[in-house]
């Protein structure tokens, strides 16, 4: 079991009494992907996203890699450099994004590539569901409980590493940065923009699911970061539960998640405590 922690016992108690009693036709799951669904770390090595693990391989051309990596030492420090204010890294993480996926189009993304990248990372299991994270999608799908996952990756590759693992359930809406491929299956442009500061503003209000969720404004929410929390915001909700997964750095960030997840899971943990917790609430 993974080392948990719970900042308020007497207002999760009354979170999960509330859920409870209005039932499973009232609840959905809102989640992030890369280090959410998956693990942190595996072999005692940093897990890839699906997203580096592109960036890293000879799938496209070598001016591709040195040009998308030039893009990360740029950008990538601003991300995590906490004296930025925010709405500069807002601005900065839209011009990162716009430029890689421009890059891609440029440099002959297709579906091939996307179906051989992910291919080559289950066999490589350099991405791996963190333990648990299956089960948890397996019941979801059997009660018909939605799962919507926004990520700030592609879209377009999640949802295929969710059909190459057999697990794409038609309960599951992901919301990513997706392509427009044509014909030939060659992309030719983008949609909008999501990164790890604006989540907030991809709420569910387009999903084709989004009057059936009106209809389930319990939730829980899964993440690993303070940015994923602005998943919810602008979805009126009447309980939420938000669990964050704190995968290192315990020590310079427990306090923060303290101040804003209802349980936190140390550690890279597995979904033994989140499995266990929607089963007490539905059975």
């Amino acid at each position: 079991m993974s080392e948990i922690i719970i900042p308020d016992k007497k207002r999760l108690a009354e979170l999960k009494r509330n859920i409870s009693k209005d039932g499973k036709g009232k609840f959905h799951v809102l989640s992030d992907f890369d280090r959410t669904l998956t693990r942190a770390f595996y072999n005692s090595n940093e897990s890839k996203s699906i997203i580096s693990h592109l960036r890293n391989g000879n799938y496209l051309s070598e001016d591709y890699a040195k040009k998308a990596h030039e893009l990360y030492n740029k950008y990538h420090p601003i991300e995590i450099d906490s004296s930025v204010d925010i709405k500069e890294k807002m601005k900065k993480m839209e011009e990162w994004w716009k430029k890689h996926m421009e890059l891609l189009v440029e440099s002959g993304f297709d579906l091939k590539t996307l179906e051989k990248c992910v291919s080559d990372m289950i066999k490589e299991e350099s991405l791996e569901f963190r333990a648990g994270a299956k089960e948890l999608l397996k019941y979801l799908d059997k009660n018909k409980i939605p799962l919507v996952v926004i990520s700030s990756s592609l879209g377009d590759l999640i949802k295929e590493y969710l059909r190459e693992k057999g697990v794409f359930y038609n309960n599951i809406n992901v919301i990513g940065n997706n392509f427009i491929f044509d014909k030939k299956g060659n992309a030719k442009g983008y949609e909008k923009i999501i990164h790890v500061f604006n989540k907030h503003e991809f709420e569910i209000h387009n999903l084709k699911i989004y009057s059936e969720l009106l209809k389930r404004k319990n939730v829980i929410l899964l993440g690993d970061s303070l940015g994923d929390l602005g998943m919810i915001e602008g979805f009126v909700y009447e309980n939420l539960i938000k669990i964050g997964f704190l995968n290192e750095n315990v020590e310079n960030n427990l306090e923060e998640f303290k101040k804003n997840f209802d349980i936190i899971i140390l550690n890279d943990g597995d979904f033994d405590y989140v499995n266990n917790l929607i089963s007490e609430l539905f059975n």
